[in-house]
């Protein structure tokens, strides 16, 4: 009868005790339903040229995008949240601050065990770029020929892949490490576009980006094995990855990611210029009379606005940016709408220059601190780059004490450095990496071409 009643006990005891475990450890809601819930799929992201930056005001980037559809995929919207690093990226999201890391994250065997690969794959290695070669003087085409050469590299795994492949070579790869603080993987790219230097290293996504900015450049050289990255989830998002792969799988061969793979890595992203009409009757375009009457409303001279028009599109009003800037003062479409261009006056020069010079006026107050005619300058960078980015190198100006409310060898340079990982990442910088280069010569290639409309009589 005891021996019963202690058996009956200790059954009640264990099944309250294997209730109550059971409570304790009920899982968590599935994480697609907390997704679908809230009607957002949050991505974490690292600021760069090829993963997410701000331009104009807009988000953009090759993962942004990639991002874009696989949300759309969910019928959900996209939020991003960005890090400092890779670690930051893993550590965030195992914090349950964000749903997926949309990056090329190195795949490796240690970060398995707290993580699931899945999406977006990747597979990507390191490249010699140089000129692109001529008959007298031809690029190279195998890595034995890399031995005398001078070879320029950052600090870190470009410099070490270098080295090692010298001693694969038995030595004689001439080995130059750029140190400073200002001068960044892009830099020394622009530097073998512009000759002075022959060679250097980098990924080669970031490689093929550059040659849609430099099309001259060879980029063809590889000297690593391939790695491998993709997205990831946390360990119990097996539905979320499941979702990603197949979304991928699928999404691969769609037109959507077709023209987003175009729009970054083949794409140029120069435009090409040519004269439109003869200066020598006086006129630098068809739509002199329009640039006249509109500067007046912002008392800028008026040759400026025909100089941006000029930079901005040749003319054409019916172009369209790699950015999707459209018309002939190449407006972003938003910007557009919010100075009051009426929908599908795109290519209608009297609105796109009435729509620009208002935005113009609305930046000129935006920057009246500034005497007038150095905020001609902050204003036509702002217009090229937004004001996110031109206010950032004024602060990054003001913390190492240059003038904020100078262009010139001041802020300029600042901006310049906003693709430096050290300066992007700084404190006082709110909109991340940018690729300053192209507004810096932006502004001077705008003002230089006033000064010779002046001094070949074009009068303001």
């Amino acid at each position: 009868m005891r021996r019963h009643l202690f058996i009956g006990l200790w059954l009640m005891v264990s099944l309250c005790c294997y209730v109550g475990c059971k409570q304790q450890e009920a899982p968590r809601p599935d994480i697609l339903e907390q997704i679908k819930e809230r009607d957002t799929l949050t991505v974490l992201m690292l600021y760069s040229s090829t993963s997410y930056f701000l331009y104009r005001g807009q988000e953009m980037g090759y993962q942004y995008e990639l991002s874009h559809q696989f949300a759309r995929s969910l019928g959900v919207s996209l939020k991003v949240k960005v890090a400092q690093s890779i670690e930051e990226l893993v550590q965030r999201l195992n914090a349950g601050e964000a749903d997926l890391i949309a990056y090329n994250l190195p795949i490796s065997n240690e970060m398995k065990d707290s993580l699931i690969y899945c999406g977006e794959e990747n597979v990507s290695h390191q490249v010699i770029v140089q000129r692109a070669g001529s008959r007298r003087n031809p690029a190279l085409t195998d890595v034995t020929q890399l031995v005398g050469k001078d070879v320029y590299v950052r600090p870190g795994k470009h410099q070490e892949r270098l080295e090692n492949l010298s001693h694969e070579l038995g030595g004689g790869i001439n080995i130059h490490v750029v140190s400073e603080d200002s001068i960044s993987e892009e830099d020394l790219i622009r530097q073998v576009h512009e000759g002075k230097i022959a060679y250097t290293v980098s990924d080669d996504d970031i490689a093929r980006l550059n040659q849609t900015y430099y099309p001259r450049l060879n980029v063809g050289l590889a000297i690593s094995y391939d790695q491998r990255a993709a997205w990831a989830v946390r360990k119990d998002s097996k539905t979320l990855a499941m979702l990603a792969d197949q979304w991928h799988e699928e999404n691969v061969t769609s037109q959507a990611h077709s023209a987003s793979m175009k729009r970054y890595f083949e794409q140029g992203k120069e435009i090409t210029h040519s004269p439109i009409l003869s200066l020598e009757d006086g006129k630098i375009s068809i739509y002199d009379d329009l640039f006249k009457k509109y500067a007046k409303e912002i008392d800028w001279d008026w040759r400026i606005i025909a100089s941006l028009a000029y930079t901005e599109s040749n003319f054409d009003t019916t172009a369209v940016s790699w950015a999707g800037a459209l018309g002939l003062m190449q407006l972003m479409p938003r910007t557009a709408r919010i100075m009051g261009m009426p929908e599908g006056m795109e290519q209608n020069a009297e609105e796109s220059i009435k729509a620009a010079v208002k935005y113009i006026g609305v930046m000129c107050d935006d920057y009246a601190e500034i005497p007038k005619e150095e905020r001609i300058k902050f204003v036509l960078a702002a217009y090229n780059s937004g004001e996110g980015h031109v206010n950032d190198a004024r602060a990054l100006a003001e913390k190492y004490g240059a003038d904020k409310n100078l262009w010139t060898d001041n802020v300029e340079k600042y901006l310049l450095l906003k693709s430096n990982e050290q300066y992007f990442k700084d404190p006082v910088v709110k909109f991340g990496y940018f690729r300053g280069s192209t507004t810096y010569a932006f502004v001077r290639e705008i003002l230089e071409r006033v000064e010779r409309y002046e001094e070949l009589g074009i009068k303001n």
